[in-house]
């Protein structure tokens, strides 16, 4: 959904710009996430989804024949074994969508990076605080 488009003003509006059927997936994946991270705000970052709490959480996107999914690379590590059947990077999952897309999985990377951000948060209220 790149080109001359203006960049989306909200995650609404970026689903919005894709065909019905991918709408539901991208929809699904939106709430998948809403319900792993509650006190997550949304955003668009990189003219892309976006979920910040604690400081960046995760992204996704909509491409022609996937979803990518940008967690960061200590979730990739993290989870490697169960991404194992998907193509991925040090950063990224492409999950086909003439394929399940794996929610339950999602949510589990999604809570870790959760609990990775509240951790750090924590570590640098503690640095201040002994300062």
């Amino acid at each position: 959904m790149k080109g001359t488009q203006p960049p989306p003003a909200s995650i609404a509006d970026y689903i919005s710009k894709y065909p019905e059927d991918f709408q539901v997936i991208l929809q699904r994946l939106r709430d998948t996430i809403r319900k792993a991270a509650p006190k997550a705000v949304e955003n668009i970052s990189y003219q892309i989804p976006a979920f910040k709490q604690d400081g960046m959480l995760v992204y996704f996107a909509g491409w022609k024949t996937h979803i990518g999914f940008y967690p960061v690379s200590s979730a990739i590590r993290e989870f490697a074994k169960d991404l194992s059947k998907y193509e991925y990077s040090k950063g990224t999952v492409k999950f086909p969508i003439d394929k399940p897309i794996p929610y339950g999985l999602i949510s589990r990377i999604v809570k870790f990076r959760v609990r990775e951000n509240q951790a750090k948060a924590m570590a640098k209220m503690k640095k201040k605080k002994s300062k």
